[in-house]
């Protein structure tokens, strides 16, 4: 590179910086030493777009560098804000997933075990107030009765729906349900998705007795479900009542077990009212 082209061309833009810092004070001058508001006005017009041009060229390194640091800080919060959202994203499309299991998983074992899932649109809830055993008997209490619409021979379930015994008693405000181990107890049951029937007659103990009539053969597993049957037209199909213990003794709620519980009615088709 030629050093006398260079030095050339620095010294042609010194001399350009001089003559446009040179202008605006040309112009101070005149506006303090001889104030002439035409004089004034004609530099105006020249002194201000040639003071607008320098600005631009001498700020136009720190603009442009403020602009870049301005555009990387957003583009990085732009990426921070995608890649939150992303995770979101990720996290609802599990907990989609997992219910979407979960939903497939309950419908397949409400279809193996046979269980009524509909929900009855007459419903009394009732607090367990008090609960008798003596001998071979097993009944309480609820604090609901004749003037909540509570009758006799209704259904009473616990909250989550497993059957607990029957309304035998009605007065104002309460009402006496026979558990399930009571020795006056009998009710009509098959396994949950079979069609093998039978009765559970209560005993007074914790694991009521099933005796199988339409398949004595029959072997329980432990474990297995046992529903309600309609076969007596007293009760509708599907109501859990416990789980098999062995081959013949069936593992039912305890008054002393529940708290609250649910009061059902239902029609002469089996099915909730």
């Amino acid at each position: 590179m030629n050093p006398n082209k260079l030095s050339s061309r620095a010294a042609k833009l010194i001399k350009s910086a001089a003559a446009a810092a040179a202008v605006p004070c040309v112009f101070i001058y005149v506006l303090v030493a001889k104030p002439d508001f035409y004089l004034i006005n004609g530099l105006g017009h020249i002194v201000l777009p040639v003071a607008h041009f320098v600005g631009n060229v001498v700020t136009w390194p720190i603009r442009a560098t403020g602009e870049a640091i301005s555009n990387i800080y957003d583009l990085a919060s732009l990426r921070a804000e995608n890649e939150r959202l992303q995770r979101e994203l990720d996290d609802a499309l599990s907990n989609k997933n997992a219910c979407d299991v979960a939903m497939a998983e309950n419908k397949r074992l409400s279809n193996e075990l046979d269980i009524v899932q509909a929900t009855p649109q007459s419903v009394i809830m009732a607090d367990v107030v008090h609960d008798t055993v003596a001998l071979h008997h097993s009944n309480f209490l609820i604090n609901k009765g004749v003037f909540d619409g509570i009758k006799k021979g209704m259904v009473v379930t616990s909250v989550d729906g497993v059957m607990a015994g029957m309304v035998v008693d009605v007065g104002g405000d309460f009402s006496r349900v026979r558990a399930l181990n009571d020795a006056d107890s009998s009710i009509a049951v098959r396994i949950a998705g079979d069609e093998v029937y039978g009765f559970l007659t209560g005993d007074g103990s914790a694991t009521p007795e099933i005796g199988f009539f339409s398949r004595p053969e029959f072997k329980a597993v432990k474990g297995m479900s046992v529903i309600t049957s309609n076969i007596s037209g007293v009760l509708p199909n599907g109501i859990l009542v416990g789980t098999m213990k062995n081959g013949r003794d069936v593992k039912v709620l305890q008054p002393d077990s529940i708290s609250r519980v649910k009061v059902l009615e239902f029609n002469t088709n089996n099915e909730y009212k």
